[in-house]
């Protein structure tokens, strides 16, 4: 059984109106939150085993500081296709992965994994930036898959 771990970006900044959205970089609710949620992985023994991101400046870098909170040893596989994108994309991304990734996370935008969440468990639910998703019970990726919520996690509930 396989395990995928949903999070929004951090919060992004809006200083600069002159960057594009795909470039616009975490503010400082963003930088904070982001390793909130790495230590959080590492406490919850939630550590991924592969890490899929979408190639957005606000989701790299949340990306980057998750992996780096958590003590994460891998590769994080930047994909274009999450940016701007519906939940289609993010299971296309989980498709060809290897049966070696068990725990996957996937960092990526609203409203595509809002309704990813949806498809896989059935449940609403909303998630602000950085909002984590723990969807449990999910054997392959067969475009028809259910899985079980788990938990969610926002940043503000972890004070």
């Amino acid at each position: 059984m396989r395990t995928v771990l949903l999070l929004r970006h951090a919060k992004s900044s809006w200083k600069h109106p002159d960057l594009s959205d795909h470039d616009r970089p975490l503010n400082k609710r963003g930088k904070r939150d982001a390793p909130r949620m790495g230590r959080l992985l590492k406490k919850e023994n939630l550590v991924p085993d592969i890490i899929i991101s979408s190639t957005a400046m606000r989701a790299r870098a949340t990306a980057e500081a998750v992996a780096k909170a958590s003590d994460y040893k891998g590769d994080i596989t930047f994909n274009r296709s999450l940016y701007a994108s519906g939940p289609q994309a993010y299971i296309d991304s989980m498709h060809d992965l290897s049966d070696d990734y068990v725990r996957v996370l996937i960092i990526g935008h609203n409203p595509g994994l809002e309704e990813l969440v949806e498809m896989l468990t059935g449940e609403i639910h909303l998630m602000p930036t950085c909002s984590l998703a723990h969807v449990d019970k999910w054997s392959d990726i067969d475009y028809k898959i259910k899985g079980q919520l788990a938990e969610i996690w926002r940043p503000r509930d972890l004070f």
